[in-house]
């Protein structure tokens, strides 16, 4: 006999009860994934390799780091995106460096790391992130001070050299400053490997809300941001839930309880086969 309907009369008052309690923080993933004809269902963890354990463990990592981690989960996310040694990666918008870091002692000295940066809006930003370059662990960075104005500049690599480039928290700022996006997500499609992995993580705003909060309350719709990249070329192939906070309604400003807020987590491939920049490939 099937099992079907039992487990359609299990899952649907469970769900009906999330959604009536404003808990089903999914919606927004399920949503875009249903959007792009791409996986609805979040992915499950991948295994975390001994090079990432290493990497986020590393004694001499920053302890400013390590605080955060608890809310960040860098392992869960490097697994997930699939980061190993000897891989060629890019930090896009990198800030202070923490994800260069991970990312920098994960690939290993085999490997090597792009770490990019536009304008900083203060001295001390751009002070903070060359000063991280010169940490341990950071000989296989090279460092990239490439304004987002000029798009097709930003990742000076060969094209079809990267076997991924991750953005974390900062693709809405992307938005929120006006830069060209379409440009920005060809150049990132140009520089990685057909098969290669752009991996995003952003703040979640309402379902249906655009770019509406985007400067004010630092989130953004994860359709809108999803739909933008995949006109580039990109596939969605796989989203996590490991950022997801259902008690997170999305009314308010990120930087008041950093780390507290509802993220997506997003993995797109350039499709093997695709060659140059993406825009108007057929999905």
């Amino acid at each position: 006999m099937s099992r079907r309907p039992l487990a359609l009369a299990i899952f649907f008052p469970a769900a009906m009860a999330l959604a009536a309690s404003g808990a089903f923080a999914a919606s927004a993933t399920t949503a875009a994934a249903a959007d792009t004809g791409s996986p609805s269902q979040p992915e499950a963890r991948a295994a975390v390799s001994q090079a990432i354990e290493s990497a986020v463990n590393s004694p001499d990592r920053p302890a400013a780091d390590k605080e955060l981690d608890a809310s960040r989960h860098p392992a869960q996310l490097l697994a997930f995106f699939g980061i190993a040694p000897g891989m060629k990666v890019a930090d896009l918008w990198a800030g202070g460096g923490y994800t260069t870091e991970l990312l920098a002692r994960t690939v290993g000295p085999s490997g090597k790391v792009y770490s990019q940066n536009g304008t900083f809006s203060s001295k001390k930003g751009e002070e903070a992130w060359k000063a991280r370059l010169k940490e341990p662990g950071m000989s296989n960075v090279v460092e990239l001070q490439k304004p987002f104005e000029h798009p097709d500049d930003i990742l000076p690599v060969p094209s079809e050299s990267l076997d991924a480039v991750i953005i974390n928290m900062n693709y809405h700022d992307l938005v929120g400053r006006g830069y060209d996006r379409s440009k920005i997500n060809e150049a990132v499609f140009k520089a990685l490997k057909p098969g290669g992995v752009y991996g995003v993580i952003d703040n979640s705003a309402a379902p249906g809300s655009g770019a509406r909060d985007v400067n004010t309350l630092h989130r953004i719709d994860e359709v809108f941001e999803t739909n933008e990249i995949k006109q580039a070329g990109f596939r969605l192939v796989a989203v996590s839930p490991v950022l997801r906070n259902p008690k997170d309604d999305r009314t308010w400003f990120v930087m008041k309880h950093r780390g507290e807020q509802d993220r997506f987590v997003l993995k797109f491939v350039k499709p093997r086969g695709a060659r140059g920049v993406g825009a108007g490939l057929p999905h």
